[in-house]
């Protein structure tokens, strides 16, 4: 019987052997080549394109277009599935990949008809813009067949690569759209069905200004005493409903003038929070070309893949980081039953197997059609428009300083950003950049179609600028930097509370003269100074029943201040806010979610209105509870319960870096966990949360940190949460990872060189 199942057992770990090498042969046969040369009909020159250590992609060509191409290639190689997903995405596209799966997600993007803009704004874009183009796709295609076998992905799904196109790297600029303003549509939808069912005081009460205001120029928007909105005929609910806090997609940037470095150079640091996946969203690229002039150009940072330009970097005369500026560019529209057309189109989906799903879209002059509450409304949106994407953002690699770059502001399309811009020179400046509707009374609530304004068909060209400030120092953090009066021109498009703003812009203010080192030191700062006030309310309250919480006291006392690794007491304070907020308004949740809505586009308004609640202790939003100890005393219960069915019973494990620790997952991952050896990155304790410079959730946080001085880029920083490669047997496919966890200053500039394919022209 042991000699059986001693040859079972062998035989088992035989066959899951020889499956693993054939997975990793089949895997390996795809894996592209990094050394060598070759040919294509869309360069006019010979070029090179150079891998480091790090697999960052160096391209030396004669010219952008040639340029273009060398970085389509190397895209194609390293991240044409990522590319695919995010092209596939905007058009709503991904039935055809994933099928019946993904058809109500595609539905819901189909909604925005993405790809035909796409194909009418490519045909509107310069000649030049529309060649560069046709030279980056042409070398993501090429780059992408190199290997001559799919990639392990089309593999796994059975399906083809289809080729990239020039309206795709359009796509993938609408991608980021659904990325950075999705929350904007969101937060006006929830807030018109807020009115629609509580009424305009319960919208006043949500959407209060707080204190947490640091505009650029110091100004504030004027707190007015609001009423505590009586609940009414609010049922009540023994059940308490999460309310999910949605991620704030957007950035910290900061800049400090020349006379705040040794070096006379202005200095900035930018670090982008997105969604965080495997393989990493950004891809380092060095172009070196000449412009048509015959000047030399090297310009050193990151790139999407799927697009030719430079998103953040520096050309040593100048460097440029964005934050999202979350200004309102979405207006829901109610339409007339009685005067306002509709019309319906019919959308295919194609799915695997030449399947089709067909469904009915409806639209209006205005804009795509959704019923919210019965009643019809159209989404205005800039993003529907034809100044919504274009190609400018590759004309600051060829700017010389501040200046110029704002004057090339002027001229770049994409989902509007705060834009922080310095230069060798000393110079530091902001601007919003990016595709504003001209309209000029933005709104909260819907806009009845009587007042549609025509400024929706044009861009706005009357941007604020703030260059050289007196105390020589800018800084943006997704919250409010418009000052109060350019606020009513603006609008709120989801803006972030402003704590973490306020941090930042009293670091700064706190020291005068700043390196590299202090920009690092700052975009890991994780002091708690916003729940600060919520410790001590927590603290309070359990002092008075010591004997029974004695032990959490002792974690309270010791929390440090601090979203650490170790610190039990950060979690305590933090889950208890959380389930604070979500017993407090768990009336309101439970009525929208009636109805399928939800307070979650609403919930990083709801700081002042808690506390307006706690301070005043209205008897009506008691609820159940006999006063108001009881309550929050029941959401630090069921905070504690959480946690213990997530985390286990011991407290001791509580520990912040565990409880929100950094797993950075592949998409596939997700879905079949057998596979997270092979593609996810090491797990990571936590280090920061959502209300600090050093912002962490789970899957989501600083997509990438850069600090440069331009003129002195030998001491510049670029670290990403990823290595270069999608392919899990590369050798770049964590590399990079370790240093950008460990929060290393990782060079932005390429180091030695490992791998070399060289170009000709093929006539």
């Amino acid at each position: 019987m042991l000699t059986w199942l001693r040859r079972t057992i062998a035989t088992l770990v035989l066959l899951a052997l020889a499956a693993s090498a054939v997975v990793y042969g089949i895997l390996s046969l795809s894996l592209p080549a990094l050394d060598g040369q070759g040919q294509s009909t869309a360069i006019s020159a010979p070029l090179t394109l150079e891998r480091d250590a790090l697999g960052q992609s160096v391209i030396t060509a004669q010219n952008r277009d040639d340029a273009a191409y060398a970085l389509g290639f190397a895209h194609g190689q390293d991240r044409f599935f990522q590319m695919d997903l995010l092209r596939r995405n905007a058009a709503g596209e991904l039935s055809e990949l994933f099928g019946d799966a993904a058809i109500e997600l595609d539905k819901g993007l189909r909604f925005h008809q993405f790809r035909a803009l796409s194909q009418r704004i490519l045909q509107q874009l310069p000649k030049s813009d529309q060649t560069l183009l046709s030279r980056y796709s042409q070398g993501v295609n090429e780059g992408q067949a190199q290997s001559g076998v799919k990639g392990f992905e089309y593999l796994l799904l059975g399906a083809d690569a289809r080729p990239w196109q020039p309206e795709d790297s359009l796509l993938v600029i609408f991608s980021m759209y659904l990325d950075l303003q999705a929350s904007t549509l969101k937060r006006d939808e929830s807030l018109i069905l807020v009115e629609s069912l509580l009424g305009k005081e319960m919208v006043d009460f949500i959407i209060q200004p707080s204190n947490y205001q640091a505009a650029l120029d110091g100004s504030e928007v004027r707190i007015n005493d609001v009423l505590i909105p009586k609940l009414g005929d609010i049922a009540q609910f023994d059940v308490w409903r999460k309310i999910e806090e949605l991620p704030i997609y957007g950035s910290n940037n900061w800049a400090v003038t020349g006379g705040h470095t040794d070096t006379g150079a202005a200095m900035l640091s930018d670090d982008m929070h997105l969604g965080l996946n495997a393989p990493a969203i950004w891809y380092r690229a060095q172009l070196n070309y000449n412009t048509a002039a015959g000047n030399p150009v090297q310009v050193s940072g990151v790139t999407l893949p799927g697009a030719p330009a430079i998103v953040v970097g520096s050309n040593d005369h100048i460097a440029w980081g964005f934050t999202n500026g979350y200004l309102d560019t979405a207006d829901w529209i109610k339409l007339d039953p009685h005067s306002d057309k509709t019309w319906q189109v019919t959308e295919v989906l194609r799915l695997p197997g030449d399947q089709r799903h067909e469904f009915a879209l409806t639209l209006s002059d205005y804009g795509p059609v959704k019923h919210i509450q019965g009643e019809a409304y159209a989404l205005s949106w800039v993003a529907h428009r034809n100044y919504a994407v274009n190609l400018g953002l590759t004309g600051l690699e060829q700017t010389m300083s501040v200046d110029d770059a704002l004057q090339q502001a002027e001229h770049i399309a994409i989902p509007v950003q705060n834009m922080v811009v310095v230069d060798a020179s000393g110079n530091a400046a902001w601007r919003p950049t990016g595709a504003v509707p001209a309209r000029k009374t933005p709104s909260d609530l819907a806009v009845i179609s009587q007042d549609y304004s025509a400024g929706w068909q044009r861009n706005e060209v009357d941007r604020p600028v703030v260059k050289n400030p007196a105390d020589g120092k800018i800084w943006t953090a997704n919250s409010r930097v418009v000052s109060a009066q350019q606020h009513q021109r603006f609008g709120d498009g989801g803006y972030a509370l402003g704590a973490r703003a306020q941090q930042i812009r009293d670091r700064l203010k706190a020291q005068s003269q700043f390196n590299e080192a202090d920009f690092m030191r700052l975009q890991l700062d994780n002091e708690a100074r916003f729940l600060m006030p919520w410790h001590q309310l927590l603290s309070e309250l359990l002092e008075s029943r010591k004997a029974y919480y004695s032990r959490d006291l002792t974690y309270l006392a010791d929390w440090q201040a601090c979203a650490c690794p170790d610190s039990i007491g950060y979690t305590l304070v933090r889950r208890f806010r959380d389930q604070t907020i979500d017993v407090l308004f768990s009336p309101v949740e439970n009525t929208l979610q009636q109805v399928d809505g939800s307070l979650s586009p609403l919930k990083r308004y709801l700081e002042p209105a808690v506390w307006q609640l706690i301070s005043q202790q209205p008897s009506q939003w008691l609820q159940n509870y006999s006063d108001w100890d009881a309550l929050l005393l029941a959401a630090y219960e069921a905070a504690k319960a959480q946690l213990r069915e997530s985390e286990g019973s011991d407290m001791a494990a509580w520990q912040w870096g565990r409880v929100n620790q950094l797993e950075v997952k592949h998409p596939f991952s997700r879905q079949i966990p057998l596979l997270s050896g092979l593609l996810d990155m090491p797990v990571v304790p936590g280090f920061g949360d959502s209300y600090m410079p050093a912002v962490q959730k789970p899957a989501f946080g600083a997509s990438q940190r850069f600090i440069a001085q331009p003129g002195h880029l030998d001491k510049a920083i670029m670290s990403v949460a990823g290595g270069q490669s999608g392919h899990p047997l590369s050798p770049f496919y964590r590399a990079g990872f370790s240093g950008y966890a460990q929060g290393e200053a990782v060079p932005l500039l390429p180091g030695k060189i490992s791998h070399r394919i060289t170009f000709t022209p093929m006539n």
